[in-house]
Protein backbone atom coordinates (compact mmCIF):
# COMPACT_ATOMS: atom_id res chain seq x y z
CA UNK A 1 0.00 0.00 0.00
CA UNK A 2 1.46 3.35 -1.33
CA UNK A 3 0.90 6.40 1.14
CA UNK A 4 0.80 9.52 -0.64
CA UNK A 5 1.89 12.67 1.45
CA UNK A 6 -0.66 15.12 1.72
CA UNK A 7 0.84 18.48 0.37
CA UNK A 8 1.21 21.25 2.42
CA UNK A 9 -1.75 23.81 2.32
CA UNK A 10 0.46 27.20 1.87
CA UNK A 11 -1.88 29.52 2.45
CA UNK A 12 -3.70 28.13 5.07
CA UNK A 13 -0.21 28.36 7.07
CA UNK A 14 0.17 31.48 5.79
CA UNK A 15 -3.08 32.99 7.28
CA UNK A 16 -3.07 31.07 10.36
CA UNK A 17 0.15 32.78 10.92
CA UNK A 18 -1.26 36.15 10.24
CA UNK A 19 -3.98 35.67 11.92
CA UNK A 20 -1.75 34.82 15.22
CA UNK A 21 0.22 37.80 14.96
CA UNK A 22 -2.82 40.03 14.46
CA UNK A 23 -3.97 38.84 17.28
CA UNK A 24 -0.76 38.98 19.50
CA UNK A 25 -0.49 42.55 18.04
CA UNK A 26 -4.32 43.32 19.43
CA UNK A 27 -3.38 42.11 22.98
CA UNK A 28 -0.20 43.72 23.76
CA UNK A 29 -1.32 47.07 21.89
CA UNK A 30 -4.59 47.10 24.33
CA UNK A 31 -2.33 45.98 27.61
CA UNK A 32 0.52 48.71 26.51
CA UNK A 33 -0.45 50.82 29.02
CA UNK A 34 0.30 48.69 31.89
CA UNK A 35 3.05 47.33 31.02
CA UNK A 36 5.47 49.73 32.68
CA UNK A 37 3.89 49.60 36.01
CA UNK A 38 3.15 45.75 36.12
CA UNK A 39 6.61 45.34 35.09
CA UNK A 40 7.61 47.62 38.02
CA UNK A 41 5.72 45.88 40.09
CA UNK A 42 7.13 42.65 39.36
CA UNK A 43 10.46 43.60 40.16
CA UNK A 44 9.51 44.72 43.68
CA UNK A 45 7.39 41.86 44.55
CA UNK A 46 10.48 39.77 42.97
CA UNK A 47 12.48 41.42 45.19
CA UNK A 48 10.72 41.93 48.49
CA UNK A 49 8.87 38.37 47.92
CA UNK A 50 11.02 36.79 51.59
CA UNK A 51 9.43 40.16 53.35
CA UNK A 52 6.04 39.19 52.51
CA UNK A 53 6.64 35.62 53.60
CA UNK A 54 8.22 36.79 56.99
CA UNK A 55 4.98 39.36 57.50
CA UNK A 56 2.22 36.27 57.08
CA UNK A 57 4.11 34.58 59.50
CA UNK A 58 4.24 37.01 62.30
CA UNK A 59 0.52 37.71 61.05
CA UNK A 60 -0.56 34.45 62.28
CA UNK A 61 -0.27 32.99 58.53
CA UNK A 62 -2.93 35.17 56.90
CA UNK A 63 -1.83 36.44 54.07
CA UNK A 64 -4.29 39.18 53.38
CA UNK A 65 -3.32 41.13 56.22
CA UNK A 66 0.89 40.54 55.01
CA UNK A 67 -0.75 41.90 51.64
CA UNK A 68 -2.66 44.47 53.19
CA UNK A 69 0.93 45.23 55.34
CA UNK A 70 3.14 45.13 52.32
CA UNK A 71 0.63 47.34 49.94
CA UNK A 72 0.57 49.93 52.72
CA UNK A 73 4.32 49.97 53.24
CA UNK A 74 5.05 50.39 49.22
CA UNK A 75 2.80 53.55 49.95
CA UNK A 76 4.62 54.62 52.28
CA UNK A 77 8.07 54.16 50.37
CA UNK A 78 7.09 54.60 47.09
CA UNK A 79 3.92 56.58 46.33
CA UNK A 80 4.66 59.69 48.59
CA UNK A 81 8.21 60.23 48.64
CA UNK A 82 7.60 60.47 44.59
CA UNK A 83 4.68 62.37 44.64
CA UNK A 84 6.81 65.07 46.97
CA UNK A 85 10.06 64.60 45.11
CA UNK A 86 8.34 65.43 41.60
CA UNK A 87 6.95 68.27 43.14
CA UNK A 88 9.35 69.57 44.50
CA UNK A 89 11.35 69.11 41.09
CA UNK A 90 9.31 70.98 39.30
CA UNK A 91 9.09 73.84 41.84
CA UNK A 92 12.97 74.37 42.19
CA UNK A 93 13.58 73.44 38.64
CA UNK A 94 11.47 76.57 36.98
CA UNK A 95 13.97 79.07 38.29
CA UNK A 96 17.34 77.35 37.34
CA UNK A 97 15.58 76.55 33.77
CA UNK A 98 14.56 80.38 33.47
CA UNK A 99 17.88 81.56 34.57
CA UNK A 100 19.79 79.24 32.01
CA UNK A 101 17.98 79.73 29.28
CA UNK A 102 17.38 83.85 29.89
CA UNK A 103 21.66 83.96 29.85
CA UNK A 104 21.50 85.73 33.81
CA UNK A 105 24.25 82.57 34.09
CA UNK A 106 27.53 84.15 33.89
CA UNK A 107 30.96 82.34 34.31
CA UNK A 108 32.10 83.55 38.41
CA UNK A 109 34.77 85.84 39.06
CA UNK A 110 36.56 84.38 41.60
CA UNK A 111 37.53 87.47 43.29
CA UNK A 112 38.36 85.50 46.49
CA UNK A 113 41.59 84.59 44.75
CA UNK A 114 43.44 87.18 45.60
CA UNK A 115 43.30 86.63 49.23
CA UNK A 116 45.53 83.26 47.92
CA UNK A 117 49.06 83.55 49.37
CA UNK A 118 51.74 83.25 46.70
CA UNK A 119 49.90 81.82 43.99
CA UNK A 120 46.57 83.93 44.34
CA UNK A 121 46.83 86.86 42.11
CA UNK A 122 48.69 84.77 39.44
CA UNK A 123 45.10 82.25 39.38
CA UNK A 124 43.44 85.39 39.45
CA UNK A 125 45.01 86.59 36.44
CA UNK A 126 45.26 83.46 34.42
CA UNK A 127 41.46 83.01 35.02
CA UNK A 128 40.59 86.69 33.98
CA UNK A 129 42.99 86.27 31.21
CA UNK A 130 41.11 83.13 29.68
CA UNK A 131 37.85 84.78 30.26
CA UNK A 132 38.82 87.78 28.16
CA UNK A 133 40.34 85.10 25.38
CA UNK A 134 36.70 83.33 24.81
CA UNK A 135 35.50 82.33 27.68
CA UNK A 136 32.86 84.34 27.88
CA UNK A 137 31.58 83.37 23.90
CA UNK A 138 32.43 79.74 24.97
CA UNK A 139 29.93 80.05 27.69
CA UNK A 140 27.47 82.01 25.54
CA UNK A 141 27.70 79.08 22.97
CA UNK A 142 26.92 76.24 25.98
CA UNK A 143 24.04 78.50 27.65
CA UNK A 144 21.55 77.04 24.67
CA UNK A 145 22.63 73.39 25.29
CA UNK A 146 22.14 73.38 29.19
CA UNK A 147 18.86 74.98 29.09
CA UNK A 148 17.85 72.10 26.70
CA UNK A 149 19.40 68.88 28.79
CA UNK A 150 18.04 70.49 31.91
CA UNK A 151 14.55 71.08 30.51
CA UNK A 152 15.12 67.60 29.19
CA UNK A 153 15.85 66.20 32.11
CA UNK A 154 13.56 68.18 34.31
CA UNK A 155 10.60 67.42 31.99
CA UNK A 156 10.93 63.89 32.60
CA UNK A 157 10.10 64.30 36.09
CA UNK A 158 7.52 67.01 35.25
CA UNK A 159 5.10 64.29 34.23
CA UNK A 160 3.42 64.15 37.19
CA UNK A 161 -0.03 62.73 36.01
CA UNK A 162 1.86 59.84 33.91
CA UNK A 163 4.41 59.28 37.11
CA UNK A 164 1.97 58.70 39.66
CA UNK A 165 -0.18 57.18 37.53
CA UNK A 166 2.38 54.28 37.03
CA UNK A 167 2.78 54.64 41.00
CA UNK A 168 -1.11 53.57 41.22
CA UNK A 169 -0.42 50.78 38.90
CA UNK A 170 2.76 49.34 40.69
CA UNK A 171 0.59 49.26 43.33
CA UNK A 172 -2.18 47.59 42.36
CA UNK A 173 -0.34 45.13 40.46
CA UNK A 174 1.94 44.13 43.76
CA UNK A 175 -1.13 43.61 45.55
CA UNK A 176 -2.43 41.05 43.11
CA UNK A 177 1.23 40.03 42.63
CA UNK A 178 1.54 38.89 46.30
CA UNK A 179 -2.28 37.99 46.95
CA UNK A 180 -1.85 35.43 43.98
CA UNK A 181 2.23 35.24 43.57
CA UNK A 182 2.52 31.40 44.17
CA UNK A 183 0.01 30.57 41.25
CA UNK A 184 1.40 33.33 39.00
CA UNK A 185 5.18 32.12 39.08
CA UNK A 186 3.92 28.74 38.82
CA UNK A 187 1.66 29.51 35.56
CA UNK A 188 4.89 31.57 33.97
CA UNK A 189 7.23 28.66 34.55
CA UNK A 190 4.56 26.21 33.25
CA UNK A 191 4.49 28.52 29.60
CA UNK A 192 8.44 28.84 29.55
CA UNK A 193 8.14 24.65 29.85
CA UNK A 194 5.22 24.59 27.00
CA UNK A 195 7.83 26.82 25.43
CA UNK A 196 11.73 25.48 25.64
CA UNK A 197 11.34 22.36 28.27
CA UNK A 198 13.59 22.18 30.82
CA UNK A 199 15.98 24.95 29.62
CA UNK A 200 12.35 27.51 29.74
CA UNK A 201 11.86 26.45 33.26
CA UNK A 202 15.69 27.19 34.35
CA UNK A 203 15.48 30.63 32.57
CA UNK A 204 12.56 31.77 34.13
CA UNK A 205 14.23 31.06 37.70
CA UNK A 206 17.62 32.48 36.51
CA UNK A 207 15.62 35.65 35.39
CA UNK A 208 14.05 35.83 39.28
CA UNK A 209 17.69 35.79 40.47
CA UNK A 210 18.66 38.55 38.37
CA UNK A 211 15.54 40.48 38.93
CA UNK A 212 16.61 40.44 42.62
CA UNK A 213 19.89 41.26 42.16
CA UNK A 214 19.79 44.04 40.47
CA UNK A 215 16.71 45.26 42.21
CA UNK A 216 18.43 44.80 46.35
CA UNK A 217 22.06 45.57 44.82
CA UNK A 218 22.22 48.16 42.71
CA UNK A 219 18.36 50.07 43.05
CA UNK A 220 18.14 50.04 46.13
CA UNK A 221 21.73 50.54 47.69
CA UNK A 222 21.22 53.41 45.08
CA UNK A 223 18.11 55.08 46.55
CA UNK A 224 19.78 54.51 50.25
CA UNK A 225 22.94 55.73 49.71
CA UNK A 226 20.90 58.98 47.49
CA UNK A 227 18.11 59.45 49.89
CA UNK A 228 20.68 60.29 52.72
CA UNK A 229 22.93 62.34 50.77
CA UNK A 230 19.92 64.75 49.91
CA UNK A 231 19.36 64.77 53.61
CA UNK A 232 22.61 65.81 54.80
CA UNK A 233 22.23 68.46 51.92
CA UNK A 234 19.08 70.05 52.66
CA UNK A 235 20.39 69.98 56.54
CA UNK A 236 23.34 72.19 55.76
CA UNK A 237 21.30 74.47 53.85
CA UNK A 238 22.93 73.66 50.27
CA UNK A 239 19.95 74.89 47.67
CA UNK A 240 18.65 72.67 45.03
CA UNK A 241 18.99 70.03 47.68
CA UNK A 242 16.16 68.04 45.56
CA UNK A 243 17.70 68.39 42.03
CA UNK A 244 20.64 67.33 43.72
CA UNK A 245 19.06 64.16 45.28
CA UNK A 246 18.37 62.87 41.92
CA UNK A 247 21.33 63.55 40.44
CA UNK A 248 22.51 61.57 43.14
CA UNK A 249 20.36 59.06 42.35
CA UNK A 250 21.34 59.01 38.74
CA UNK A 251 25.34 58.60 39.76
CA UNK A 252 24.61 55.92 42.42
CA UNK A 253 22.76 53.93 39.85
CA UNK A 254 25.43 54.16 37.00
CA UNK A 255 27.44 53.09 39.87
CA UNK A 256 29.30 56.71 40.11
CA UNK A 257 28.58 57.04 43.71
CA UNK A 258 27.22 60.29 45.43
CA UNK A 259 30.49 61.73 45.96
CA UNK A 260 29.87 63.52 42.79
CA UNK A 261 27.47 65.79 43.94
CA UNK A 262 28.80 65.75 47.81
CA UNK A 263 32.17 67.04 47.12
CA UNK A 264 31.58 70.13 44.76
CA UNK A 265 28.37 70.96 47.61
CA UNK A 266 31.14 70.90 50.48
CA UNK A 267 33.33 73.31 48.46
CA UNK A 268 30.69 75.55 47.83
CA UNK A 269 29.59 75.60 51.77
CA UNK A 270 33.38 76.63 52.31
CA UNK A 271 33.49 78.96 49.91
CA UNK A 272 30.71 80.62 50.87
CA UNK A 273 31.96 80.74 54.69
CA UNK A 274 29.87 78.70 55.67
CA UNK A 275 32.86 76.37 57.36
CA UNK A 276 30.29 74.69 60.45
CA UNK A 277 27.76 73.00 57.74
CA UNK A 278 30.97 72.46 55.34
CA UNK A 279 32.41 70.29 57.74
CA UNK A 280 29.22 68.37 58.91
CA UNK A 281 28.67 67.73 55.71
CA UNK A 282 32.31 66.23 54.90
CA UNK A 283 31.78 64.07 57.47
CA UNK A 284 27.98 62.71 56.44
CA UNK A 285 29.36 62.34 53.06
CA UNK A 286 32.19 60.31 54.62
CA UNK A 287 29.52 57.91 56.19
CA UNK A 288 27.62 58.22 52.64
CA UNK A 289 30.39 57.11 50.41
CA UNK A 290 31.10 54.46 52.10
CA UNK A 291 27.41 52.88 52.55
CA UNK A 292 27.69 50.95 49.93
CA UNK A 293 30.35 48.91 51.20
CA UNK A 294 28.26 47.76 53.96
CA UNK A 295 24.58 47.97 52.08
CA UNK A 296 25.32 45.77 49.40
CA UNK A 297 26.67 42.67 50.90
CA UNK A 298 23.79 42.56 53.00
CA UNK A 299 21.20 43.04 50.36
CA UNK A 300 22.39 40.91 47.70
CA UNK A 301 23.13 37.74 49.00
CA UNK A 302 23.35 35.68 45.53
CA UNK A 303 26.51 36.72 44.26
CA UNK A 304 25.64 37.99 40.69
CA UNK A 305 28.49 40.04 39.66
CA UNK A 306 26.88 42.35 36.98
CA UNK A 307 28.95 44.17 34.83
CA UNK A 308 29.00 47.78 35.14
CA UNK A 309 28.55 49.00 31.51
CA UNK A 310 25.65 46.63 31.89
CA UNK A 311 24.40 48.88 34.35
CA UNK A 312 24.83 52.10 32.59
CA UNK A 313 23.55 51.12 29.81
CA UNK A 314 20.50 49.86 31.28
CA UNK A 315 20.16 52.95 33.40
CA UNK A 316 20.93 55.55 30.45
CA UNK A 317 18.80 53.75 27.79
CA UNK A 318 15.89 53.21 30.43
CA UNK A 319 16.10 56.54 30.93
CA UNK A 320 15.77 58.03 27.09
CA UNK A 321 13.24 54.94 26.57
CA UNK A 322 10.50 54.97 29.55
CA UNK A 323 11.38 58.19 31.61
CA UNK A 324 12.20 58.08 35.09
CA UNK A 325 10.81 54.63 35.81
CA UNK A 326 13.44 53.27 33.28
CA UNK A 327 15.90 54.32 35.73
CA UNK A 328 14.98 51.15 37.78
CA UNK A 329 13.34 49.11 34.47
CA UNK A 330 16.24 49.31 32.52
CA UNK A 331 19.21 47.47 34.64
CA UNK A 332 16.72 45.19 35.29
CA UNK A 333 15.66 43.76 31.62
CA UNK A 334 19.35 44.15 30.81
CA UNK A 335 20.36 41.78 33.81
CA UNK A 336 17.72 39.55 33.02
CA UNK A 337 19.25 38.75 29.38
CA UNK A 338 22.38 38.96 30.85
CA UNK A 339 21.94 36.12 33.25
CA UNK A 340 19.90 34.38 30.59
CA UNK A 341 22.35 34.83 27.63
CA UNK A 342 25.02 33.78 30.22
CA UNK A 343 23.58 30.73 31.16
CA UNK A 344 23.01 29.88 27.52
CA UNK A 345 26.84 30.35 26.69
CA UNK A 346 28.42 28.19 29.60
CA UNK A 347 26.02 25.37 28.96
CA UNK A 348 28.57 24.15 26.65
CA UNK A 349 32.32 23.47 27.87
CA UNK A 350 34.33 26.46 27.40
CA UNK A 351 37.77 25.98 24.60
CA UNK A 352 40.79 25.32 25.65
CA UNK A 353 42.99 28.66 26.90
CA UNK A 354 45.76 27.97 24.74
CA UNK A 355 45.06 29.13 21.12
CA UNK A 356 48.29 26.52 19.94
CA UNK A 357 47.03 24.32 21.44
CA UNK A 358 43.37 24.55 19.52
CA UNK A 359 46.11 25.11 16.54
CA UNK A 360 47.90 21.65 16.94
CA UNK A 361 44.46 19.96 17.35
CA UNK A 362 43.17 21.08 14.03
CA UNK A 363 46.26 20.28 12.32
CA UNK A 364 46.35 16.48 13.87
CA UNK A 365 42.76 16.01 12.56
CA UNK A 366 43.14 17.96 8.75
CA UNK A 367 46.49 15.37 8.72
CA UNK A 368 44.06 12.09 9.59
CA UNK A 369 41.76 13.28 7.39
CA UNK A 370 44.58 13.43 4.44
CA UNK A 371 45.43 10.09 5.29
CA UNK A 372 42.51 8.81 5.14
CA UNK A 373 41.51 10.19 1.76
CA UNK A 374 45.12 8.27 0.36
CA UNK A 375 43.96 5.09 1.73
Amino acid sequence: MVNLRQPRDIPQILLSVLFLALIITACLWVIQPFVLGFAWAGTIVIATWPVLLRLQRLLFGRRALAVLAMTILLFLLFVIPIGLLVNSLVDSGGPLIHSITSGSIALPDFAWLNSVPLVGAKLYSGWHSLLDMGGTALMAKIKPYLGATTTWFVGQAAHIGRLLLHCGLMLLFSALLYWQGEKVAYGIRHFATRLAGRRGDAAVLLAGQAVRAVALGVVVTALVQAVTGGIGLAISGVPYATLLTVVMIFTCLVQLGPLLVLVPSIIWLYYTGDTTWGTVLLVWSCVVGTMDNVIRPLLIRMGADLPLILILSGVIGGLFAFGMIGLFIGPVLLAVTWRLFDAWVHEVPPPPADPDQVLAELEALQRNNDESART
